[in-house]
Protein backbone atom coordinates (compact mmCIF):
# COMPACT_ATOMS: atom_id res chain seq x y z
CA UNK A 1 0.00 0.00 0.00
CA UNK A 2 1.37 3.41 -0.93
CA UNK A 3 0.91 5.69 2.06
CA UNK A 4 1.54 8.81 0.01
CA UNK A 5 -1.44 8.17 -2.27
CA UNK A 6 -3.92 6.85 0.23
CA UNK A 7 -6.76 9.02 1.54
CA UNK A 8 -7.66 6.55 4.30
CA UNK A 9 -7.68 7.93 7.84
CA UNK A 10 -6.48 5.96 10.83
CA UNK A 11 -6.90 6.44 14.58
CA UNK A 12 -3.42 6.99 15.92
CA UNK A 13 -1.24 7.99 18.85
CA UNK A 14 2.40 8.44 19.79
CA UNK A 15 3.74 6.20 22.52
CA UNK A 16 6.65 4.52 24.23
CA UNK A 17 6.29 0.76 24.11
CA UNK A 18 7.14 -1.49 27.03
CA UNK A 19 9.53 -4.45 27.09
CA UNK A 20 8.10 -7.92 27.71
CA UNK A 21 9.36 -8.21 31.30
CA UNK A 22 7.49 -5.03 32.28
CA UNK A 23 4.32 -6.32 30.60
CA UNK A 24 4.69 -9.60 32.50
CA UNK A 25 5.03 -7.72 35.78
CA UNK A 26 1.87 -5.73 35.05
CA UNK A 27 -0.01 -8.92 34.16
CA UNK A 28 0.90 -10.39 37.55
CA UNK A 29 -0.25 -7.22 39.28
CA UNK A 30 -3.56 -7.46 37.45
CA UNK A 31 -4.01 -11.07 38.60
CA UNK A 32 -3.77 -9.93 42.21
CA UNK A 33 -6.77 -7.65 41.71
CA UNK A 34 -8.86 -9.81 39.40
CA UNK A 35 -9.68 -12.20 42.20
CA UNK A 36 -12.26 -9.71 43.45
CA UNK A 37 -14.25 -10.39 40.24
CA UNK A 38 -15.62 -6.90 39.86
CA UNK A 39 -17.76 -7.16 36.73
CA UNK A 40 -17.72 -3.40 36.21
CA UNK A 41 -13.95 -3.33 35.69
CA UNK A 42 -12.56 -3.54 32.15
CA UNK A 43 -8.94 -4.58 32.36
CA UNK A 44 -6.40 -3.58 29.74
CA UNK A 45 -4.59 -6.50 28.14
CA UNK A 46 -1.00 -6.33 29.41
CA UNK A 47 0.28 -6.82 25.86
CA UNK A 48 -1.44 -3.60 24.83
CA UNK A 49 -0.25 -1.40 27.69
CA UNK A 50 1.95 1.49 26.58
CA UNK A 51 3.01 4.96 27.72
CA UNK A 52 1.04 7.42 25.60
CA UNK A 53 2.82 10.67 24.78
CA UNK A 54 0.10 12.17 22.58
CA UNK A 55 -3.19 10.98 21.14
CA UNK A 56 -3.66 12.22 17.58
CA UNK A 57 -7.10 10.91 16.67
CA UNK A 58 -7.85 10.22 13.00
CA UNK A 59 -5.03 11.20 10.64
CA UNK A 60 -4.64 10.62 6.87
CA UNK A 61 -2.23 7.78 6.14
CA UNK A 62 -0.43 10.05 3.69
CA UNK A 63 0.50 12.30 6.63
CA UNK A 64 2.44 9.56 8.43
CA UNK A 65 5.84 10.41 6.85
CA UNK A 66 5.50 14.10 7.79
CA UNK A 67 4.46 13.34 11.36
CA UNK A 68 7.30 10.85 11.65
CA UNK A 69 9.76 13.50 10.50
CA UNK A 70 8.36 15.97 13.05
CA UNK A 71 8.86 13.38 15.84
CA UNK A 72 12.42 12.78 14.63
CA UNK A 73 13.15 16.49 14.95
CA UNK A 74 11.47 16.64 18.37
CA UNK A 75 13.71 13.92 19.79
CA UNK A 76 16.93 15.67 18.75
CA UNK A 77 19.23 16.18 21.76
CA UNK A 78 17.41 13.61 23.92
CA UNK A 79 19.43 10.40 24.38
CA UNK A 80 18.10 7.08 25.60
CA UNK A 81 16.87 7.25 29.19
CA UNK A 82 15.59 5.02 32.00
CA UNK A 83 12.05 4.78 33.36
CA UNK A 84 10.51 2.60 36.05
CA UNK A 85 7.21 1.77 37.72
CA UNK A 86 5.92 4.03 40.47
CA UNK A 87 2.77 4.30 42.62
CA UNK A 88 -0.77 3.12 41.90
CA UNK A 89 -3.47 5.71 41.41
CA UNK A 90 -6.88 6.64 40.04
CA UNK A 91 -8.38 9.27 37.78
CA UNK A 92 -10.10 11.49 38.69
CA UNK A 93 -9.76 10.52 42.37
CA UNK A 94 -10.09 7.71 44.92
CA UNK A 95 -13.76 8.42 45.75
CA UNK A 96 -14.91 8.34 42.12
CA UNK A 97 -12.43 6.04 40.37
CA UNK A 98 -12.79 5.86 36.59
CA UNK A 99 -9.29 4.87 35.50
CA UNK A 100 -6.87 2.69 37.48
CA UNK A 101 -3.23 3.34 36.63
CA UNK A 102 0.36 2.84 37.70
CA UNK A 103 2.69 5.82 37.67
CA UNK A 104 6.06 6.20 36.00
CA UNK A 105 9.32 7.16 37.69
CA UNK A 106 12.94 7.46 36.61
CA UNK A 107 14.43 10.12 34.36
CA UNK A 108 11.24 12.13 34.15
CA UNK A 109 13.02 15.30 33.10
CA UNK A 110 13.96 13.70 29.78
CA UNK A 111 10.53 12.13 29.38
CA UNK A 112 8.76 15.45 29.98
CA UNK A 113 11.10 17.29 27.61
CA UNK A 114 10.43 14.69 24.93
CA UNK A 115 6.66 14.95 25.39
CA UNK A 116 6.75 18.75 25.28
CA UNK A 117 8.96 18.76 22.19
CA UNK A 118 6.54 16.43 20.39
CA UNK A 119 3.58 18.53 21.50
CA UNK A 120 5.19 21.66 20.05
CA UNK A 121 6.41 19.95 16.88
CA UNK A 122 2.88 18.90 15.91
CA UNK A 123 1.26 22.32 16.25
CA UNK A 124 1.92 23.15 12.54
CA UNK A 125 -0.11 20.03 11.62
CA UNK A 126 -3.17 21.38 13.40
CA UNK A 127 -2.79 19.40 16.63
CA UNK A 128 -3.57 21.54 19.66
CA UNK A 129 -1.20 21.56 22.61
CA UNK A 130 -2.31 19.44 25.54
CA UNK A 131 -4.50 21.46 27.91
CA UNK A 132 -3.69 19.39 30.97
CA UNK A 133 -0.32 18.79 32.59
CA UNK A 134 1.23 15.59 31.29
CA UNK A 135 1.00 12.86 33.97
CA UNK A 136 3.05 9.85 32.82
CA UNK A 137 1.15 6.68 33.62
CA UNK A 138 0.14 3.25 32.35
CA UNK A 139 -3.59 2.52 32.30
CA UNK A 140 -4.33 -0.84 33.96
CA UNK A 141 -8.15 -0.77 33.95
CA UNK A 142 -11.20 1.37 33.27
CA UNK A 143 -14.08 1.34 35.70
CA UNK A 144 -17.53 1.31 34.15
CA UNK A 145 -20.36 3.51 35.33
CA UNK A 146 -22.44 0.37 35.91
CA UNK A 147 -20.60 -0.21 39.16
CA UNK A 148 -22.39 1.32 42.13
CA UNK A 149 -20.45 4.10 43.89
CA UNK A 150 -19.91 1.88 46.93
CA UNK A 151 -18.52 -0.92 44.73
CA UNK A 152 -16.20 1.43 42.87
CA UNK A 153 -14.94 2.85 46.14
CA UNK A 154 -14.38 -0.65 47.53
CA UNK A 155 -12.28 -1.55 44.51
CA UNK A 156 -10.27 1.65 44.90
CA UNK A 157 -9.59 0.94 48.56
CA UNK A 158 -8.55 -2.62 47.72
CA UNK A 159 -6.15 -1.46 45.04
CA UNK A 160 -4.65 1.27 47.19
CA UNK A 161 -4.11 -1.21 50.02
CA UNK A 162 -1.84 -3.23 47.74
CA UNK A 163 1.75 -2.14 48.09
CA UNK A 164 3.96 -2.62 45.12
CA UNK A 165 6.29 -5.53 45.70
CA UNK A 166 10.04 -5.24 45.39
CA UNK A 167 9.66 -6.87 41.99
CA UNK A 168 7.49 -4.01 40.72
CA UNK A 169 9.49 -1.28 42.42
CA UNK A 170 12.74 -2.50 40.96
CA UNK A 171 11.41 -2.88 37.43
CA UNK A 172 13.03 -0.39 35.06
CA UNK A 173 13.58 -0.17 31.35
CA UNK A 174 15.49 1.83 28.77
CA UNK A 175 13.55 4.07 26.42
CA UNK A 176 15.37 3.78 23.09
CA UNK A 177 12.58 4.56 20.63
CA UNK A 178 9.21 6.22 20.10
CA UNK A 179 6.37 4.63 18.13
CA UNK A 180 3.64 6.14 16.00
CA UNK A 181 0.84 3.63 16.44
CA UNK A 182 -2.45 2.81 14.79
CA UNK A 183 -5.39 1.88 17.03
CA UNK A 184 -8.24 -0.18 15.56
CA UNK A 185 -11.21 -0.51 17.90
CA UNK A 186 -12.97 -3.90 17.88
CA UNK A 187 -15.56 -5.55 20.16
CA UNK A 188 -12.71 -7.65 21.57
CA UNK A 189 -10.60 -4.57 22.33
CA UNK A 190 -8.14 -2.31 20.55
CA UNK A 191 -5.66 -3.72 18.05
CA UNK A 192 -2.37 -1.81 17.83
CA UNK A 193 -0.04 -1.80 14.84
CA UNK A 194 3.08 0.23 14.02
CA UNK A 195 2.97 3.08 11.56
CA UNK A 196 6.58 4.13 12.21
CA UNK A 197 9.36 3.85 14.79
CA UNK A 198 11.77 6.66 15.69
CA UNK A 199 15.02 5.74 17.42
CA UNK A 200 16.52 7.97 20.11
Amino acid sequence: MNLLHNSEKVRSFIAIELPEDIKGSLARLRSELEGAEHTFVKWVDAEGIHLTLKFLGNIPLKQVPEITEAIEEARQGIPCFHLGLSDLGFFPNLKQPRVFWIGIGGELDKLLRLQQNIDNALIPFGFAKEEHTFVPHLTLARIKQAGAPAERKKLAELAMSLKLTDEHQQMSFVVASISLMRSQLTPQGAIYTHLSTIEL
